[in-house]
């Protein structure tokens, strides 16, 4: 238990200092109240084994739930094979995204979309990415529920979903901490 305070504290400590390293109008922006966790970046090391730890391959829709620069989303297609898809409610981040998809010509596989993440339809996913904090994953649990068919992953950089059991717990070492990856597989996610 003391461990996992740990890590939750050190990422909120590195959420806080990138909310620092930004520009006061970038950090209005984030700080909107539909934004349900602030725009920090996944280090590429740890989206390449966010999605490897899923074991996502060519068959699978890999949905990114508040996908910011949409590097997930690239990883996904590129390296994985997979089609992908971001849900993000940042415009600007979206037009960035959307820039990146047709510059590298990437239309047939990956799209990204403005909406509100709990508002979203999920129905398409066999795989869902999070980098959300743990308030936000309790507000998305009922929708992953109900809107993820049995076998789907649900794959959350350092935030657990609190009342389930991941069947698979990654951790990764960083620059200055641990990375932590919980793989949850929907109909064995209940903890008994």
């Amino acid at each position: 238990m003391k461990a996992s305070r740990r890590v939750a504290r050190l990422a909120l400590g590195s959420i806080f200092a990138a909310l620092c390293s930004l520009p006061a109008g970038a950090q209005n922006n984030i700080l909107d109240p539909r934004t349900l966790a602030p725009f920090v970046p996944t280090p590429e090391r740890i989206v390449e084994q966010m999605l490897s730890s899923a074991d996502v391959t060519k068959d699978d829709t890999v949905y990114d739930l508040g996908s910011g620069d949409g590097r997930i989303l690239f990883t996904a297609a590129q390296q994985f094979g997979a089609k992908a898809v971001g849900i993000e409610i940042n415009q600007a981040l979206v037009d960035e995204t959307r820039a990146r998809i047709a510059q590298m010509k990437l239309e047939d596989r990956v799209q990204v979309v403005r909406h509100n993440l709990l508002e979203a339809d999920l129905t398409g996913a066999t795989v869902v990415t999070v980098y959300l904090l743990s308030s936000t994953n309790e507000q998305l649990k009922p929708k992953l529920e109900a809107e993820l068919q049995p076998g789907s992953r649900v794959v959350s950089h350092d935030f657990r979903f609190l009342g389930w059991k991941p069947y698979r717990t990654v951790e990764v070492p960083g620059e200055t901490r641990a990375h932590r990856i919980y793989v949850y597989k929907m109909g064995e996610h209940r903890e008994q």
